[in-house]
């Protein structure tokens, strides 16, 4: 059956979790990182690098996600991320799309960071494509590119390619899924998959029923991304201890306000001074690993990790369950 949910490592305790929620069950559950959680010189998930993160989940399948130019911290164009990449994880997510969107220079880049990977390291594998929210692909395009890599790699480069990003309508915003969910262009995006020996894949599953995620896998979808919402359940989960305590809740809002990572996931109403709270749910694991948080509001809080990793693989439990009844 594969892998069905790849879950963004947001955190130490979303990873602790995932790790014994796949020792306790016969599921497995992949990660896949960002460049911004997790990357070569470390990120804002527990300050982990690549090395670092392939070290401490040596258990988990680790696929890089969004690797590429212009999906770092800092402007680069990917390369020296991928070295590590190549070394350290399973899989890579091809995606020179957010920087390159046209068809023919995405296609091209594409290509040359599959055969750059495959020269570092032949037993690596790929993820192509991209999301919806990045770059629109219709089906026909899809089987475009891969016949471009088909006809442009070494056969064994190409084999190495296993799963391939299709899109239904997702998009993320402000802790909610905003798109349109498609039945009909699933059912082609899938097709195109199956039709090349591929595995697909979706990302942006955040925020969505369980009821969607399961039509999605009887349609034929194989696996499917969600990173935020599991850290809105951390999140969630302090927001339940602490919103009695003024303190320790205008302390969280001021590390998250002051860190301005909301700011890419709100429009312009957005007002974070009287929306304390909507600001540290979009915006509160991203300072988890900060200093400032785990001394002035996690260490006031005995014995909640164990409480936030009971939440996260309550969700796992019920992803599972419910598409394996």
């Amino acid at each position: 059956m594969g892998i069905r949910f790849f879950i963004g490592p947001m955190s130490k305790n979303i990873v602790d979790s995932i790790i014994e929620f796949q020792t306790e069950s016969k599921n497995k559950v992949g990660l896949i990182p960002s460049r911004r959680q997790v990357d070569y010189k470390g990120g804002y998930s527990n300050n982990w690098t690549t090395k670092g993160l392939s070290n401490y989940a040596k258990d988990l399948i680790i696929m890089r996600d969004h690797s590429g130019p212009g999906q770092g911290q800092n402007p680069d164009d990917g390369y020296e991320s991928l070295k590590h990449d190549c070394k350290h994880f399973n899989y890579i997510h091809i995606d020179p799309w957010k920087k390159y969107p046209s068809f023919s220079e995405g296609s091209k880049w594409t290509l040359d960071m599959i055969q750059f990977c495959f020269l570092k390291n032949p037993k690596i594998k790929f993820e192509i494509g991209t999301e919806e929210a990045i770059r629109r692909f219709e089906p026909e395009e899809l089987q475009t590119l891969l016949n471009y890599l088909d006809a442009n790699l070494s056969q064994e480069a190409f084999s190495q390619i296993e799963y391939l990003v299709i899109q239904s309508g997702t998009s993320l915003s402000s802790n909610q899924n905003t798109g349109s969910f498609d039945l009909k262009r699933l059912k082609k995006m899938v097709a195109v998959a199956k039709e090349n020996n591929l595995r697909s894949k979706e990302h942006n599953g955040d925020y969505i029923s369980e009821e969607l995620i399961k039509l999605k896998m009887n349609s034929g979808l194989d696996s499917i991304n969600i990173a935020p919402e599991f850290g809105l359940i951390e999140t969630d989960t302090y927001l339940s201890r602490i919103r009695k305590r003024s303190d320790l809740f205008n302390k969280f809002w001021r590390i998250c306000y002051n860190s301005k990572k909301w700011i890419k996931w709100v429009d312009k109403s957005f007002d974070p001074i009287h929306e304390k709270e909507s600001l540290v749910r979009i915006c509160g694991h991203y300072v988890f690993s900060e200093a400032e948080f785990l001394d002035e509001i996690k260490s006031k809080l005995p014995g909640i990790d164990q409480l936030i990793k009971n939440n996260v693989k309550q969700k796992l439990i019920s992803l599972h369950k419910n598409i394996n009844p």
